[in-house]
């Protein structure tokens, strides 16, 4: 059933009318031009921006659980000391390394922030504000994701640097087996919606959240969705390609300036994208909470912009997985992948079979109701 929203959207109507006076004033190829032209610069800008509101909230969160301040210099609470820290990375000198292959070196970080990009392009920020909409939207993200490792690898190779290789075949291990239980739990989630479009799968969960509608099946996807994206983005207590005590900073040790400030933006906006997919996939996206027959109830959530939905599920779960940061130790290599290989992913095979019993018995909260 889709949701019927009693409040005007006014982004989809703004939208709508911009592309209709472009529409009568240019031919199609111009207005297609200007239009994948804003697009991509919305979406840049929203990155950088996010990037930045993010690294400032880890820094707040993380002197809350080691009581103490936290950035309270720079501007009220501290809050301007992330843009003065990208103005100081900007302004830093690239450091030129000897004996390093100078294209992959310098290629390295574009594969990751391109990698993060395009997987950030396909997250539905509220209603009619998704830039990219596929039939397969879930195969899409699954696959451009994976191509951040190829920067990873290559800066590792091309530095030159026993600490940069060591952490970049730690990454490279550890990205390609949770990479495999992360698409497990997406593709569990994909058989209960019989969708890999993210608008239809969250157009179908207008009245109950998949999460709660598959059951036990779902919400084990759910825990292992998330800590396999918690793993894929190199954090505590899985940061070994990281580890400063033994690698000084991994795979990025050599780079400087804007080039470590690339690294820097992929790896704060791919826990966020983590967290988007997986407020989309699991907990309905832009959707707000509804229960069917609660009409009046049903029509205050209404009022809430479907935008403040998004962000809002979105930001619990980058809450819950800097709680998980800040908590746990890190762990030994050999540790992180028993998890994996031992535990998560014979998990993850059986789960999907259940899930698919589970849709091919009717028992969805859905198909009872």
């Amino acid at each position: 059933m889709l949701l019927n929203y009693s409040q005007p959207l006014e982004v989809s109507k703004l939208l709508q009318n911009f592309d209709a006076f472009l529409s009568e004033n240019l031919p199609t190829w111009a207005v297609l031009a200007i239009e994948f032209v804003l697009v991509g610069v919305a979406l840049l800008a929203l990155y950088a921006i996010l990037a930045l509101i993010l690294i400032y909230v880890e820094r707040k969160i993380t002197a809350f659980f080691q009581a103490r301040l936290g950035p309270n210099r720079v501007g009220k609470y501290g809050i301007i000391q992330s843009i003065a820290d990208m103005i100081k990375i900007l302004l830093k000198e690239i450091i030129h390394i000897n004996k390093s292959d100078r294209f992959l070196f310098y290629t390295a970080p574009f594969f990751m922030i391109v990698a993060s990009m395009l997987t950030f392009g396909a997250l539905p920020f509220g209603q009619g504000l998704h830039a990219i909409d596929f039939n397969i939207g879930v195969f899409y993200v699954i696959a451009v994701s994976s191509l951040g490792i190829i920067g990873v690898l290559l800066a590792g190779w091309s530095s030159n640097n026993k600490y940069s290789m060591i952490g970049a075949m730690r990454s490279g291990a550890q990205f390609i087996s949770y990479e495999l239980s992360a698409g497990f739990a997406l593709m569990t989630m994909v058989v209960l919606s019989g969708t890999m479009s993210f608008s239809g799968i969250m157009q179908q969960q207008a009245y109950c959240w998949n999460i709660f509608n598959g059951h036990i099946p779902a919400l084990i996807a759910f825990i292992i969705y998330l800590i396999s994206g918690h793993a894929e983005t190199n954090r505590g207590p899985f940061d070994l390609p990281e580890a400063e005590s033994e690698l000084t900073a991994g795979y990025h040790t050599e780079y400087s300036g804007l080039q470590f400030g690339f690294f820097y933006l992929a790896e704060y906006l791919n826990m966020f994208i983590v967290a988007g997919i997986a407020a989309t996939v699991f907990l309905g996206g832009y959707m707000p909470f509804q229960v069917e027959g609660w009409d009046g109830f049903n029509q205050v959530m209404n009022y809430i912009p479907s935008y403040v939905w998004f962000f809002g599920k979105t930001a619990f779960l980058v809450f819950l997985s800097l709680w998980v940061r800040w908590t746990f130790p890190r762990l030994r290599i050999d540790q992180l992948l028993n998890l994996e290989w031992k535990y998560l992913l014979p998990i993850n095979m059986v789960n999907i079979l259940l899930m698919v019993l589970v849709v091919l018995a009717g028992l969805t909260l859905t198909d009872i109701f």
